[in-house]
């Protein structure tokens, strides 16, 4: 429980409000009663690893209820819009950043069976166990500089509604032995139900109006973006930009006037083993072959790399849109797209949203998302990796920051009694709060209190 905001929370407010000021005046800054929401809410995080506000409530001994804290998050007329861009604008400016790389991917979360009035939520395929799970699909652009990485936006993915319809139908009539010509014709997509790929290009296009002079230097994206219309909505976006993403065995490519697979044509050029760096630390051998080839699909030329790590049976093949960049550039750049990885496995243990954050509506989902990347963002505001950065060193584990200052909130509370007039009073007072605030359920595990049958009382031995 905490009953104070730690110092560099505080701080992080500090920039966001200045940059707040900056982006849209005196109309776009917190009022103190916002500014203490927010800092509220991130101790909650902190705290609870939820986005949930009765468990804000209790762990904060009722400084806000949860109406009210639900009321804050639905109706006050904080910048949402704008909050997010400006906590990374925040962070660029503390850390004097201008140039880096984009990197897209998409984040399923599962939901409960029971939540129907989540905004975008839908049956998504598990890729581990074959089956299906009810959640919402999360489209996000993660920056990667040189010093560090964060989150810079995010779109929920929905399917549209008419086309999965279309799809289960289709399915049915084709096990059914209908031909082609005697289905229904797959309708047009709605364009309020945009792809993965269209949301991609979103982010990407407002991240260019929101940083006009910021210097991105490469685009990086999965299978999933290796098609046309991706890569170059990113090239008329920025022209000199590499973007590199991977594309299937089977693409079709134009060689000696000639189609032939991907997969066919490396299997003559295999190439050979040479050393790259991964992620600018740890040097590696693979065996890579790479050609500047007519892509059928994209109907341009593009950099094919075929790439195979020690241990690896088969290829990936990479594309780069850019041909002035070698082979080793643009395997030493696609090895940073593991790090949005890693922010995955961080924001879904620490950020709260994954675990529990399941208000109504469109507002319910985006908002308490916001705040669960501005928690991750205020941790760059903490001394020790603010003193790490300006150092050159390798920054700590948002894991170990959190237990740390865990451990600060724990011992602000301490701090909290032993300084009052009457220690074991104030002990008392709070602990009789912390009482009140915990509720006591009825447990359905025992059988005390209930009406036995006959045949549970023959088997306690009572009679009937």
């Amino acid at each position: 429980m905490f009953v104070k905001i730690l110092p560099f929370i505080q701080g992080y407010l500090d920039h966001l409000q200045v940059a707040l000021v900056k982006d849209g005046g005196a109309s776009e800054k917190l009022s103190k009663t916002q500014r203490f929401w927010i800092s509220f809410c991130l101790m909650g995080i902190l705290i609870t690893n939820s986005v949930a506000w009765e468990r804000f409530a209790k762990k904060g001994f009722q400084t806000y209820t949860k109406q009210a804290l639900s009321k804050m998050c639905r109706w006050s007329k904080i910048p949402w819009d704008r909050l997010l861009i400006c906590s990374v604008r925040a962070v660029l400016e503390k850390y004097g950043i201008g140039k880096g790389i984009l990197v897209i991917d998409d984040k399923d979360v599962a939901r409960s069976k029971n939540a129907r009035k989540l905004h975008a939520l839908h049956k998504i395929f598990d890729k581990k166990s074959g089956g299906y799970f009810l959640g919402q699909s999360i489209v996000f652009l993660y920056l990667v500089t040189e010093k560090i990485c964060l989150p810079v936006g995010f779109k929920f993915c929905q399917p549209d509604p008419c086309l999965s319809k279309w799809q289960a139908e289709d399915r049915r009539l084709k096990k059914l032995g209908t031909l082609k010509e005697d289905r229904p014709k797959r309708p047009s997509r709605s364009a309020a139900y945009p792809t993965k790929c269209q949301l991609a290009l979103q982010l990407i296009s407002n991240f260019s109006k929101n940083f006009p002079y910021f210097v991105v230097t490469a685009v990086l994206a999965d299978a999933l973006y290796g098609n046309a219309l991706f890569v170059e909505g990113v090239g008329a976006i920025w022209p000199t930009t590499q973007v590199i993403t991977q594309i299937k065995a089977n693409q079709k490519l134009f060689s000696r006037n000639k189609i032939i697979h991907c997969e066919e044509y490396f299997k003559s050029y295999q190439g050979w083993t040479q050393d790259i760096l991964i992620r600018g630390q740890k040097k590696v051998a693979v065996q890579a072959a790479g050609a500047r080839l007519h892509v059928a699909a994209h109907g341009c030329k593009r950099f094919i790399v075929a790439l195979k790590y020690q241990g690896e049976q088969t290829y990936r093949f990479l594309i780069g849109s850019n041909l002035s960049w070698n082979m080793k550039e643009i395997m030493q750049a696609y090895s940073l797209r593991w790090l949005i990885e890693v922010f995955f496995e961080d924001w879904s243990g620490y950020s709260g949203f994954c675990s529990m954050a399941k208000q109504r509506g469109v507002e319910g989902s985006e908002r308490p998302l916001i705040l669960s990347l501005l928690f991750d963002h205020c941790f760059f505001f903490h001394m020790r990796q603010i003193n790490l950065a300006v150092n050159n060193l390798p920054l700590v584990t948002l894991g170990s920051l959190i237990e740390q200052s865990r451990m600060d909130a724990l011992w602000d509370l301490l701090n909290h009694i032993f300084e009052s007039s009457n220690p074991k009073e104030k002990m008392e007072e709070l602990m009789a709060l912390a009482y009140e605030l915990i509720e006591i359920r009825s447990s359905k595990k025992h059988m005390s209190g209930s009406q036995p049958t006959f045949e549970s009382s023959k088997a306690f031995g009572v009679a009937a």
